[in-house]
């Protein structure tokens, strides 16, 4: 298949259908985590139990023809259980024996570490250096990770025991976190009727390996002006408490702010959701759409915000509200002059 702008939105269409035949309904969550795969980015993906995320996962994996592995994070998992080990083989015939390294299960296209928050940090950390370096080293060897390469976390927001907090560090590393919500009425009638029958839908492949990449390189040639760089970064700075020049509402309900990953994964995101929906700029209101899921796991409540039931959420919604998104109006405003001259 020979990719471009024009039939991007044809692909978009076709990978929904696909995955319409297992998972009703949630195309907000569809969207932005195939935004994350188009940017060669990983996520983390909330929601209560029984929400389908680790269907949603593996069968998004089928429709892009990659290989795919589940990780079931506990307690008593170890680095070595994701990353692989070298372990000693004897040759029968010779009787030598010498180090084989055996692939753990890290090495695949798509990798879904199921409940993360469930092992303690000693074993999260053991997915840093696969997903920013796209490589695992053991002992004194590196092994490169096949490519692309994703990681898609999931864990439970409402179960606190035995759980162990993402560091806010490992956290940065991905792009997105997807609030998966409840369905509505009619999707969740459409769920009974179809998993309490003897249908067995047929996923078939939308896209491969080579197409993969040859849109994750045009996502990164969109052009984005000025100004939407501009607007980026207003948000993102805003967040950053006990700066000059920051809205009341921040210092009074945040304890720290957003870095600089999140303007590039902004801008990025901005880019492959113009590209989705067969556009070749990038508009405003891209930007804002992906400002919740870029932000919401970058910015901390205090204890105030907390107290009183705050989300992160609804501090973006008022960033969001507070930021001129006019080119002519945020250059003029007071505030924001003073900002960029800073």
């Amino acid at each position: 298949m020979t990719i471009s702008i024009q039939n991007i939105g044809k692909i978009r269409d076709e990978i929904q259908e696909q995955l319409a035949q297992v998972i009703v309904g949630q195309q907000n969550v569809i969207e932005e985590l195939t935004i994350a795969l188009f940017c060669q980015a990983h996520a983390i993906l909330e929601g209560v139990p029984g929400l389908a995320k680790t269907l949603l996962i593996s069968t998004l994996a089928r429709t892009m023809n990659l290989s795919f592995n589940r990780i079931q994070f506990t307690p008593d998992l170890m680095p070595g259980d994701i990353t692989g080990a070298d372990v000693i083989e004897e040759d029968r015939g010779t009787g030598r024996r010498e180090y084989r390294f055996m692939e753990g299960p890290i090495f695949a296209n798509v990798v879904l570490a199921d409940e993360i928050n469930r092992t303690p940090p000693k074993t999260q950390a053991a997915l840093l250096e696969a997903m920013q370096e796209r490589q695992v080293t053991v002992g004194r060897v590196r092994h490169a990770l096949p490519i692309p390469f994703f990681v898609l976390a999931t864990q439970n927001p409402i179960e606190q025991e035995g759980t162990y907090s993402l560091p806010e560090a490992q956290q940065d590393r991905f792009m997105f976190k997807i609030l998966v919500k409840y369905p509505t009425w009619q999707d969740e009638f459409e769920v009974v009727r179809r998993t309490t029958s003897t249908l067995t839908p047929e996923v078939k492949s939308v896209l491969g390996v080579e197409e993969i990449c040859a849109i994750q390189k045009m996502v990164r040639e969109i052009p984005v002006s000025e100004h939407l760089i501009r607007y980026a970064l207003s948000l993102v700075r805003q967040t950053r408490v006990r700066e000059a020049d920051l809205p009341d509402f921040v210092n009074e309900n945040l304890s720290w702010g957003a870095g600089p990953r999140a303007v590039q994964y902004l801008t990025l995101g901005a880019k492959a959701r113009a590209l989705l929906h067969g556009r070749s700029h990038v508009t405003v209101e891209d930007v804002k759409t992906l400002a919740f899921p870029v932000l919401r796991h970058r910015i901390a409540l205090n204890f105030t915000a907390e107290s009183e039931g705050k989300t992160t959420d609804q501090i973006i919604a008022q960033l969001l509200e507070a930021t001129p998104d006019r080119e002519d109006e945020l250059l003029n405003h007071p505030r924001f002059k003073r900002m960029f001259q800073a």
